[in-house]
């Protein structure tokens, strides 16, 4: 069979494509890995479904892997599709309903519960990959329900400081980024005093809808968004005291340091950075790269935009969402086994190498252990191992469709009372929380 990479295909030509094909190979389980494969007769096609962040940001590792794969598996046809996040659920959600979904896909790691609960992903054996004794435990999780995985984690992610550290040196004094909350807050104010004539300037560009900043205060009081109870079914708990310390202090930061529009969420929040509007936002290390583009930012401020890790209330550093992806293996696929040896491949000590030196997360702490100490990803690399996870709950997903949190946190800022909007929250969280559908 003539091997084809159809890579950039849209998933909606992608489907079509391969609506009718036969997809039959020498088959195995997804547990099984590929100790039941014959690499040169086996045969048939495997769909992939990956980001389009692979495509832009490691497209080399991607094809690394798929000369690997053609190599050991010359018969077999691969088809790599490209997705976006506001997609891809969508898409994969009718690929599931007409029984022709990928045999690989890519989940952000709040994603992969509702697929777990519902069937979608089939299980995987930990020990046919790489590193997996030592993989990041806040990955695993977003994988493993009922003692068994369904998922693969790919690589971590955690929000630090990105700050300007030219304004801060014009205002304080000091290039370097305060280690506790209130020294940060005195070179804050000092910032927006230096910068007041620019109109709109933000010394902490904060934004209002920003949920997993405001997650991370309500997680450094020692509130939480959830929890499970001794009935067996979750509930909110936004409403707690220790929750309602940390809403209070996040929209506190809101008010009194970002001068921009509060009802603009933080997906343009490394442009204002970049374009000399803020000293300081919280963010993924990746967001430098846009702060630093000729179009959406400053190539000139390569040597002022800095990262550190951002210092919370009580003295320690603030708590950071673990982010990051994982890669499933679907239910519903025929070609489990072969799926397993390309996730196999893709997630190699090798592999992970390739996200390692271009500063992103690897997997495993034991290639995460260099990262801890180099300038670019010491601060994200070190709130790794400690990080906090939404709720791995059934109806997860629905919470984060229907922009509970969002809601809440705008309904705040235009006047209703933290504790009101925390109960009004808490109410609708019970509603959907514990419902897989």
């Amino acid at each position: 069979m003539k091997r084809r990479f159809l890579a950039g295909l849209s998933a909606a030509a992608l489907l079509t494509t391969l609506a009718g094909c036969g997809t039959g190979t020498s088959g195995g389980t997804a547990g099984g890995g590929a100790s039941s494969l014959d690499p040169k007769n086996a045969s048939g096609t495997l769909t992939v479904w990956l980001m389009n962040d692979a495509q832009t940001s490691w497209p080399e590792l991607v094809q690394q892997v798929n000369e690997e794969f053609a190599a050991k598996y010359p018969k077999v046809d691969l088809r790599l599709s490209y997705q976006t996040w506001t997609e891809k659920l969508g898409r994969l959600d009718a690929a599931l309903a007409e029984n022709n979904p990928p045999d690989v896909v890519e989940l952000g790691n709040t994603e992969p519960m509702k697929y777990i609960l519902n069937g979608s992903l089939a299980p995987v054996d930990r020990t046919v990959f790489d590193n997996s004794d030592a993989w990041i435990k806040g990955l695993v999780n977003t994988c493993s329900y009922q003692d068994k995985l369904y998922c693969v984690p790919y690589y971590a992610g955690a929000r630090v400081g990105i700050y300007n550290a030219r304004m801060f040196q014009e205002a304080t004094g000091s290039a370097e980024f305060p280690a506790t909350e209130d020294d940060l807050m005195a070179a804050l104010d000092k910032l927006a005093a230096k910068n007041k004539g620019t109109a709109g300037y933000s010394a902490l560009y904060l934004p209002g809808p920003y949920w997993y900043a405001a997650m991370s205060y309500v997680a450094a009081f020692g509130g939480s968004i959830a929890r499970f109870d001794e009935s067996g079914r979750w509930h909110g708990t936004l409403s707690d005291p220790k929750s309602q310390q940390g809403l209070q202090h996040f929209v506190d930061l809101v008010r009194k340091y970002n001068k921009g529009d509060w009802k603009v969420n933080e997906l343009g929040q490394a442009s204002v950075l970049g374009r000399g509007r803020a000293g300081l936002m919280y963010g993924n290390s990746w967001e430098v790269a846009t702060a630093l583009a000729p179009l959406s930012g400053d190539p000139k401020l390569k040597d002022s935009i800095r990262l550190a890790s951002m210092p919370g209330p009580n003295g320690k550093p603030l708590p950071t969402f673990i982010g990051g992806s994982d890669l499933g293996v679907t239910a519903k696929s025929k070609n489990q086994a072969l799926a397993v040896e390309w996730i196999r491949m893709f997630t190699s000590t090798r592999s992970q190498q390739v996200l390692a030196d271009k500063d992103t997360l690897p997997n495993n702490l034991t290639q995460l252990a260099p990262l801890r100490s180099k300038p670019a990803t010491a601060a994200a690399a070190n709130a790794v191992p400690d990080a906090w996870f939404t709720p791995l709950a059934p109806g997860w997903g629905a919470i984060e469709k229907q922009n509970v949190l969002v809601t809440m946190l705008g309904d705040i800022l235009k006047g209703t009372s933290v504790a009101e909007a925390a109960k009004e929250a808490d109410a609708r969280i019970d509603q959907l929380i514990n419902d897989p559908s």
